[in-house]
């Protein structure tokens, strides 16, 4: 532009960048002339509702018999950071027809840097367009060109076009400039034919050009070639890449004065325009209405549409300068600032507005005085919104320093409970904490065992109780490392296991770590250890069935098996001896040497005069593994299968170990009409299994890839039925061999998944449950029943019940009437006493305890059947 023209408007993060040219003044004696690009950066001002400038910055030029304009300005990204900047394409002409090009860039602190400069024997006036790198586009004589800063050599790119409509970025295509050219036939017949008839009849065609590949994209994906004679501008919303296809949503604006909404090379929607001649087309995102569509005409005049059901006109404005898109008053989302033309100012930020279509609406013609307060108001209001927000300040910090002297004590607690524990199945004595510490004390920590006489659990009736668990009650304790995982394993005698139920192991680390706890979370398996043990007799642990209520344990015995969410509930006494943990390694070898206690934790049966079974909780120490970084590299603790002949040869432990780690599933396959003979096939043949030579039941595969160190086990009931059962990794793994299986299998065969335990012995156990419920609820209340029985009997006097009198004789006159209304009501009031008895809250916990117990039992088993 030329200078004396108006000023250039730019929206950079909410600011308003005002770009123009001015001239110094001459100096006497200097030869050359300077003229300035200077910017101002204008913010607005919420409380006084009007634009103030936040800084500017000057750019010095040499203008010596030359003539300087500002063609036009944008924001790019400058490659060599990735960061947003504005960017101005400024000119100087020469008198002899040489035109120099200069693009630079404005940076936060409002200094200018020269991008690069090139210089043409021509004037660019046509579709100059800026885009990343920095780099310009032009057209010149039907002819595309382009320069970046990365090469700052001017480009004529390999095709011809009568006008460019959009420049952007395109997924996987980089910049792309879209364009129209006349239609050129293609030669060869690979083209689709409605198109190239299409192309035909238009003469034109809309096509898009990839810069930095030189790729030339069809215009079908944009926009039909018929309305490449009507659209002038287009804005693509949105593209992406779609299943190796492009998506593209853009909007366009036609000489018809139309706007049309185009999505994947269809119209979708369209909207006449309120004026004559549109220009450009741009979008704001808006918080209260969505996506805008601004259209620019050439007579100054502004519209905005907008997409909802369908695209309709939703606010019109004439006279309009500028309209600038961005987050001017920091709200998070964009609005609109329309400068309009005004002759009487020369400031063109005096006559503005803001708008949003929505809640967000400021303009420079509206008086805000009456919604401003005082400055006696805005300093009162000031200082009691800072004394509010310090007292909320103050508030936070206590509550912040209650809770970490919070979470300080409860980590000693549980510190402290772990060590008392360990004492305890060492047979250790444990000095508990006294209110004498000066850290307790301070933390309002005192020990509730020294203000209870008679505790209910003394530390002496759990030693009373170990006394009387056998010396040798373990056969063997042993460890395994499979893959990721610690198994560790304890053999119980026979003789102390039959005696026991809900068996289940955990570890805790022997050293004395007091920033972490020294529970290690474990899942817990039993298994039958034999050397004709079968793949039934594995019983890993299940998860419990949603609970349709809350189950306290009022004693809080409980706590520590929250530890362990996969825990076996029930343990058969027909032989499963062994109990397998389970627990992620990786953590254990961060302390490169760790010692770990194993617990046993069970119920041990005692038997009733009433011949009911009474269980105890007991915790048995089984003994101590080592484990260390240097012996998990040696290879210390890891399975070792070796390839004897036909077999693999292992240990039972080493089997166990890898069946622990496994995901068991079973299938019942049944074939009506053919044998299932293929079955053995595909285990030996295709899926190259080999049996254990410790138990011949039980297969190994062998087969390279992801199903390799799968164990199956196919037991047929007869020629047309069996069942198949996989320990395999994960459900991949599982997938993988049943997808192999099902190509071996008879076409008319079907699999069923099997759930862990018969139908039969369910249904058992679960007629044994529900009497044991029934049987609990009636001994748990019948002592209150007869209670409440006998102060009834006691409340009436002998003889003188109702039943006792004739009804008849007391209902023949209105006094035997009235007496026997009054006795009706005392025996009322007495059965309303008698259903109100107190209870002890003792005596309610240990049956709310015992109740709770059975119908968990009951549920188990009914969620399992």
């Amino acid at each position: 532009m030329h200078l004396g023209q108006e000023e250039q408007f730019l929206s950079y993060n909410g600011e308003v960048l005002i770009f123009h040219l001015s001239k110094t003044k001459h100096v006497e004696g200097a030869a050359d002339k300077t003229m300035n690009l200077c910017v101002r950066r204008m913010v607005f001002d919420r409380d006084t509702k009007l634009f103030v400038q936040k800084s500017s910055g000057v750019f010095n030029m040499r203008a010596s018999h030359l003539k300087i304009e500002i063609i036009c300005c944008s924001c790019t990204t400058d490659s060599r950071t990735g960061i947003i900047l504005p960017c101005i394409l400024m000119k100087k002409k020469k008198r002899n027809n040489v035109v120099k090009y200069l693009l630079l860039l404005l940076h936060s602190s409002n200094q200018f840097e020269q991008s690069f400069h090139f210089k043409l024997d021509y004037e660019m006036k046509e579709d100059i367009r800026l885009f990343p790198g920095p780099s310009v586009l032009w057209r010149h004589a039907c002819k595309l060109f382009y320069i970046s800063s990365d090469t700052c050599t001017v480009v004529s790119a390999p095709v011809q076009l009568s006008s460019v409509v959009w420049t952007g970025e395109i997924e996987d295509e980089g910049t792309v400039v879209l364009g129209i050219r006349t239609a050129s036939l293609p030669e060869s017949e690979d083209e689709d034919e409605f198109s190239t008839s299409d192309r035909a009849i238009w003469g034109r065609e809309f096509f898009g050009y990839a810069v930095e590949t030189q790729k030339i994209l069809t215009g079908t994906c944009f926009m039909p070639h018929a309305y490449s004679r009507v659209v002038s501008s287009v804005y693509v919303c949105k593209n992406e890449m779609l299943k190796q296809q492009l998506r593209i949503s853009l909007v366009a604006i036609t000489h018809k004065n139309q706007l049309i909404w185009f999505q994947d090379g269809l119209p979708k929607g369209v909207c006449d325009l309120p004026y004559e001649k549109p220009c450009s087309v741009k979008t704001a995102v808006t918080s209260s209405n969505g996506l805008l569509f601004i259209v620019s005409f050439a007579a100054g005049n502004i519209c905005v549409v907008q997409r909802r059901d369908s695209l309709q006109v939703a606010s019109k404005w004439q006279k309009v300068k500028s309209v600038l898109v961005d987050d001017f008053i920091g709200s998070g989302s964009e609005q609109l600032l329309l400068l309009f033309k005004d002759d009487s100012n020369t400031d063109m930020l005096s006559t503005f507005k803001i708008t949003d279509l929505g809640e967000v609406n400021y303009a420079s013609d509206i008086n805000y005085k009456h919604d401003v307060p005082t400055v006696e108001g805005l300093q009162e209001n000031g200082l009691q919104t800072v004394q509010a927000l310090e007292t909320r300040l103050q508030a936070g910090r206590t509550s912040v320093r209650e809770l970490q002297q919070h979470l300080r004590l409860k980590k000693r607690v549980i510190l402290e409970s772990c060590r008392a524990l360990i004492d305890l199945v060492e047979e250790r004595t444990h000095i508990l904490p006294t209110a004498k510490k000066v850290k307790c004390k301070r933390e309002g920590l005192v020990c509730l065992w020294d203000d209870v006489e008679n505790p209910p659990h003394s530390l002496s009736k759990e030693t009373s109780l170990a006394s009387k668990i056998p010396e040798h009650f373990t056969e063997k304790l042993w460890q395994r490392v499979v893959g990721d995982s610690l198994v560790v394993g304890v053999k119980l005698t026979e003789s102390f296991y039959l005696s026991l139920s809900d068996v289940s192991l955990s570890l805790v680390m022997d050293q004395d770590f007091s920033s972490i706890s020294p529970i290690i979370k474990c899942r817990n398996k039993i298994i039958k250890l034999n050397k004709a043990f079968s793949a039934l007799s594995v019983s890993s642990c299940q998860i419990e069935p949603p609970p349709k209520k809350m189950k306290l344990d009022l004693h809080g015995k409980n706590d520590l098996k929250k530890e362990f969410p996969k825990r076996c509930s029930r343990v058969r006494p027909d032989g499963a001896k062994t109990v397998i943990a389970v627990t992620n390694l990786s953590p254990l070898l961060a302390f490169h040497r760790v010692c770990c206690i194993v617990l046993l934790h069970a119920k041990k049966q005692n038997r009733r005069n009433d011949s009911l079974q009474e269980s105890k909780k007991i915790t048995v120490l089984c003994g101590k593994i080592f484990l260390s970084l240097e012996d998990i590299s040696n290879e210390k603790y890891s399975v070792k299968m070796l390839r004897d002949n036909n077999y693999f040869t292992g240990s039972l432990e080493d089997i166990v170990a890898v069946l622990a780690v496994s995901v068991r599933f079973s299938f019942q396959i049944m074939s009506s009409d053919c044998t299932l003979t293929p079955v053995n096939s595909w285990l030996l043949g295709e899926m190259e299994c080999i049996p254990f030579k410790e138990c011949h039941d039980n297969i190994f595969c062998h087969k390279t890839g992801s199903v390799y160190g799968t164990v199956f086990n196919w037991t047929a009931k007869n020629p047309f039925e069996g069942i198949l059962t996989l320990f395999c990794r994960n459900l991949t793994v599982l997938f993988q061999c049943l997808h192999s299986l099902t190509r071996f299998l008879p076409p008319r065969c079907d699999l069923k998944l099997l759930r862990s335990g018969s139908k039969d012995v369910l249904t058992e156990q679960l007629a044994l449950a529900l009497e044991k419920e029934i049987l609990t609820l009636r001994s748990s209340f019948f002592s209150k029943e007869s209670k409440a029985e006998n102060s009834l009997t006691q409340g009436n006097e002998p003889g003188k019940k109702i039943s006792d009198s004739p009804v008849a004789s007391l209902l023949d006159s209105e006094e035997g009437v009235q007496q026997f209304r009054k006795k009706l009501q005392n025996e009322r009031e007495e059965c309303v006493l008698s259903m109100n008895q107190t209870m002890n809250g003792a005596l309610y916990q240990k049956i709310a305890l015992k109740i709770a117990e059975a119908q968990l039992s009951s549920d188990m088993i009914v969620w399992r059947l």
